[in-house]
């Protein structure tokens, strides 16, 4: 079980919650809070020369990912690791794993009702400069130049492209970067659009794919959801 949450924990989880619909399950686990061990079927899938950061924050993310199982009325079970190093989800589940150095989230819903899920969060820091031409589009660093908080807001096109990427790959099982994904951001409602810049089938190029953003208690989360 995670262990008591503190105040900002639950301020983290409260952000989170409100970006995804009832029938998903949310749950918070903090990394440096010494959280429970994972099943020894998981930490199989650390590398043995995992520094303790990461390790801190892996079995945080499984931790989360065990309590939303049980929220929706689930034993817990092992979250294994694919060949492309995505989660395995158990059958009948999809579900989304992130975590950050304070902070490790993961949703989970009944494939039934979702076809695919995706969560990131990323502490509420600006991007690095020199990493925009990597994660944005000419006309997303040019949108940015006009905004008054351009740092905190290309952090947020980081997060949303990497949540609406996990939402995709459940049915695409394609990799690719940044750059296969433009944004647009609706900073009055926090909601974005993502759209695809090539074909990655099942989905055609020009696709999209909606979310929200939420940012509070030291964090900028994002939401993504395909629903059947």
């Amino acid at each position: 079980m995670i262990t008591e949450l503190t105040a900002q924990d639950t301020q983290r989880h409260a952000l989170a919650r409100v970006l995804f619909e009832e029938d998903v399950a949310l749950a918070v686990c903090n990394p440096l809070a010494n959280p429970p061990r994972p099943f020894s079927a998981e930490l199989s899938c650390l590398s043995p020369n995992a520094v303790e950061k990461r390790q801190r924050e892996f079995a945080a993310g499984r931790a989360a990912a065990h309590t939303a199982m049980g929220d929706l009325g689930y034993p817990a079970q092992p979250v294994l690791v694919g060949d492309k190093r995505a989660p395995i989800w158990p059958k009948g589940l999809t579900g989304s794993i992130t975590h950050t150095r304070s902070c490790a989230m993961a949703v989970l819903a009944r494939s039934d009702n979702l076809r695919g899920l995706g969560i990131d969060v990323e502490e509420d820091t600006p991007l690095k400069n020199d990493l925009l031409p990597a994660i944005c589009s000419e006309r997303e660093q040019a949108w940015l130049k006009s905004q008054s908080n351009p740092g905190q807001l290309a952090k947020v096109i980081f997060s949303a492209k990497e949540a609406a990427y996990k939402c995709q790959y459940t049915l695409s099982q394609r990799f690719f970067g940044f750059d296969g994904m433009e944004l647009e951001l609706d900073l009055a409602q926090g909601r974005f659009q993502a759209r695809l810049t090539a074909e990655q089938p099942p989905f055609a190029r020009g696709a999209t794919f909606d979310g929200q953003f939420a940012i509070g208690a030291g964090v900028i989360v994002t939401a993504a959801e395909l629903r059947n």
